[in-house]
């Protein structure tokens, strides 16, 4: 069936929907919305469609199914249960040359309600002419964690514009060069951030240029969460596939550099623990040379930019250098890997608090409060400590913590290769050393890690050391 595809303006038109349950309840809903005249036939009909009725916003025929119910609508939707039903409405329609559509019935539709994604006034709308409507709405799913909720307010700005941008702008190839910089440049960045009247302000900007604007490019900084690619925000993704060019951590996972764009720019920025660096002042050095040139640079981060990534020192550079810059927030690897491997961070019963710190160094390290640290009741979730381990624990089992608080380490966390160590605190350099763990892991310290053991429900069991062989590694 080869269907062509059209909108209809429907506002202040006629259309009749047959039936009174929630399936016609849901036609009325997105029906509603058009602003066309809505008549509503059934003998009994939904506590919600009373509602719409009393509240004079829809018509009702309170009685069976009549032909003359047709007189004037441009469209009729079938939502009844019976089939019978449906044909004579059907059929009606073919003879007074209306269009109708009956609910999952391809063969009687003369029309068929796609499945929509909706950015008003931008609307985009899938059908299989009814062969898969399951296909459509998933689809449709996929499209509209593509789209940007801006996009609709930035449809109806250029819509508002559109007889001065041609005015500016006669000539259509340096229009359509205009209009890619409005949708791709610092217009869409504004009402991404919410900001309608600073997007307005720039357009308006944009327009009084004596010749077409210099694309400036932008930075946006995103949060890439632990590893498992599921766990990529929406915003993440977006930028992603909008990214000229992506500078990424080393730890960032290959599944979720598969999203993003092909035809992107990758540059690995390392900072794993260690290993190699990259200076700070490159990557800076980067981001500016990018943006300058116009680019829409990416700073993929692992975890969240601003829980031990940097972030806040990368956008203080950006805002120094005038680079318009945004700010994605990823699961950070304290919440991505404890709940991969079945730990709460807070517990009513073993945990009122929560202390996220890095060791990434003997220096920070040394700055830590270790007394406060040491107390009972809190979760301590440690970032990029792998190589300070023995330090870690003889400086919390000499300011007072207990030997026997459970401890957890996760290498890897939320990745197909996790692994998770579950042991004591007395027993944590050692159980680091018995099963090699390297960079990326991270060290959970506290009664919660013990629920790892029940709680497990991603990847292998928790790995432990055997009894007879931990007072013996705990002693050496």
């Amino acid at each position: 069936m080869n269907l062509y595809p059209l909108f209809a303006n429907l506002r202040g038109k006629r259309v009749l929907v047959v039936g009174g349950g929630h399936v016609a309840e849901r036609k009325v809903a997105a029906l509603r919305k058009t602003g066309a005249d809505i008549q509503v036939g059934a003998p009994r009909i939904s506590r919600q469609l009373a509602l719409w009725v009393a509240s004079g916003s829809i018509g009702h025929h309170r009685a069976e199914f009549a032909d003359d119910w047709l007189q004037g609508a441009w469209l009729v939707v079938a939502a009844t249960a019976d089939r019978a039903l449906n044909r004579r409405i059907a059929a009606a329609g073919e003879r007074c040359r209306v269009f109708v559509n009956v609910v999952d019935d391809a063969e009687l539709s003369s029309f068929h309600v796609p499945a929509v994604v909706d950015r008003s006034p931008l609307l985009i709308a899938i059908s299989t002419a009814g062969a898969a409507p399951l296909l459509a709405r998933l689809l449709r799913e996929r499209i509209e964690s593509l789209l940007d909720a801006s996009l609709g307010p930035l449809a109806a700005l250029a819509a508002r514009y559109r007889q001065r941008i041609r005015a500016r702008f006669p000539d259509l190839t340096r229009r359509r060069a205009f209009l890619e910089t409005l949708f791709g440049g610092k217009v869409a960045a504004e009402l991404r951030r919410d900001r309608p009247l600073a997007a307005e302000r720039a357009l308006e900007a944009a327009l009084a240029e004596v010749t077409m604007p210099n694309p400036r490019g932008s930075v946006v900084l995103v949060g890439a969460g632990p590893g498992d690619a599921g766990l990529l925000t929406l915003h993440g993704l977006r930028a992603l596939q909008q990214a000229d060019v992506i500078l990424h951590d080393r730890l960032v996972s290959t599944p979720i550099l598969e999203l993003a764009r092909r035809d992107a720019l990758f540059i690995e920025v390392g900072k794993q623990g260690g290993g190699a660096q990259t200076p700070q002042d490159r990557i800076h050095a980067l981001m500016l040379e990018h943006a300058n040139a116009g680019r829409r640079v990416v700073r993929l981060k692992g975890g969240d930019p601003f829980v031990f990534g940097r972030g806040g020192e990368e956008l203080e550079f950006l805002r120094a250098h005038a680079i318009d810059f945004e700010v994605v927030p990823g699961i950070t690897a304290a919440i991505g890997c404890a709940a991969y491997a079945g730990i709460p961070l807070t517990h009513r019963e073993h945990a009122q608090s929560l202390r996220l710190l890095t060791a990434h160094c003997r220096e920070s390290i040394d700055t830590l409060d270790w007394r406060m640290l040491a107390a009972p009741g809190q979760t301590l979730a440690v970032y990029m400590g792998v190589g300070e381990l023995p330090r870690i624990q003889r400086n919390l089992i000499e300011n007072g913590r207990a030997p026997e608080t459970p401890i957890a380490l996760i290498e890897n966390g939320s990745r197909p290769d996790q692994r998770v160590v579950r042991a004591t605190l007395g027993d944590l350099a050692s159980s680091a050393r018995q099963h090699r763990l390297q960079s990326p892991t991270l060290l959970i310290v506290g009664e919660v890690a013990a629920l790892a053991d029940q709680l497990n429900w991603f990847g292998p069991q928790p790995l432990t050391i055997p009894v007879d062989k931990a007072h013996v590694l705990r002693a050496a």
